[in-house]
């Protein structure tokens, strides 16, 4: 039997996009696989009465098991108004949906957002599998967010050895015919925490350290011209924290050159029309450095509780530095009350 979203506490993107879109910030878009993520999630989010977007990929959905997801989601609407958030603004978002089929079966378990990503697909194609999808998630008032261009990196099932820009000329039709509520663009951004090969980067001469190339915020802005207030969603734009990458590597991890987007960047996108910023390889990356460190420092540890609440600490740290830091999303719920 399908569940609407609305009977979980969900809410759909449509009215924080618009409110995001016109304020000037962008909205955290987490991926969550298991409960501490969750868990670190909507700390965060609730005590800085941010709106939160939940990602789950096809691998988390067949990691944790689709029911279980249902029911996380709705403990976690629960969860936040017992943390003192009354009012929160919780969306579950399949992210890379990659056929109708697993935008039905989400839309049918109760998710309040979809996305299809047809961008690897001929641009034709792209449109009729985005605009099918849009048609059956739009009966239940399912948001649905569609992919033009095509991002390089590596996340979960999703791979490509090179990224294609959208093209700012292709963004009225593909937007208007496929009916979709968002857009996910490709202007430089990548999956994984090696965002960028060394020989596409340059080194810092004090640090040693790789610096990516820069966002091709001319391509943004053409995409903006053409759509004016429309929503647009970067992905793969995790920062890749040196401090987390530092102490995976300090005990015993191996990350050489791991590299990702520069915060100034993420701030400057989050003030135009993107409104949406995808996350991921950080949260991975704050939990893998609580674990490692807490292992290392207490050998004779076997609880999972004692390394995975250090884990957790560090994810919503991370967590709470994106909402008012770099996405400015704090205090942006539609009732503060």
């Amino acid at each position: 039997m399908a569940v609407n979203y609305k009977d979980l506490g969900l809410v759909n993107t449509r009215e924080m996009f618009k409110r995001a879109v016109t304020g000037g910030y962008a909205i955290p878009a987490f991926n969550f696989n298991n409960l501490e993520q969750l868990q670190a999630i909507i700390m965060a989010s609730s005590e800085l009465k941010s709106p939160v977007i939940l990602q789950v990929s096809r691998g988390a959905r067949n990691y944790a098991n689709p029911t279980l997801l249902r029911y996380l989601a709705e403990g976690a609407v629960a969860y936040a108004k017992e943390l003192g958030c009354h009012h929160p603004e919780i969306v579950l978002h399949l992210d890379h949906g990659n056929s109708f089929e697993l935008v039905k079966d989400c839309v049918d378990m109760g998710f309040s957002s979809v996305m299809i990503d047809g961008s690897a697909l001929p641009y034709e194609e792209n449109i009729a599998l985005t605009k099918k999808c849009v048609d059956y998630a739009h009966q239940f008032d399912v948001t649905v967010e569609a992919e033009l261009g095509v991002l390089a990196g590596v996340e979960d099932e999703v791979a490509s050895e090179e990224s294609h820009y959208t093209k700012p000329e292709e963004v009225i039709d593909f937007s208007s015919r496929s009916g979709c509520d968002s857009l996910a663009i490709s202007i430089g951004t990548s999956h994984g925490a090696y965002k960028f090969k060394p020989e596409q980067c340059t080194r810092d001469p004090k640090t040693g350290r790789l610096v990516p190339p820069p966002l091709a915020f001319d391509v943004l802005e053409e995409i903006e011209k053409k759509l004016p207030g429309f929503p647009i969603v970067l992905h793969g734009s995790s920062s890749v924290p040196q401090k987390f990458v530092d102490i995976i590597n300090k005990y015993g991890g191996k990350l050489p050159d791991a590299v990702g987007i520069p915060e100034e960047q993420l701030r400057k996108a989050a003030k135009s029309a993107v409104c949406k910023i995808n996350i991921d390889s950080d949260s991975r990356l704050a939990y893998t450095a609580g674990v490692r460190e807490t292992l290392a420092n207490h050998p004779e540890m076997f609880d999972p509780r004692g390394y995975g609440k250090v884990a957790r600490e560090y994810m919503k740290e991370m967590y709470e530095e994106k909402i008012k830091d770099v996405l400015g999303s704090e205090n942006k719920l539609a009732n503060l009350d």
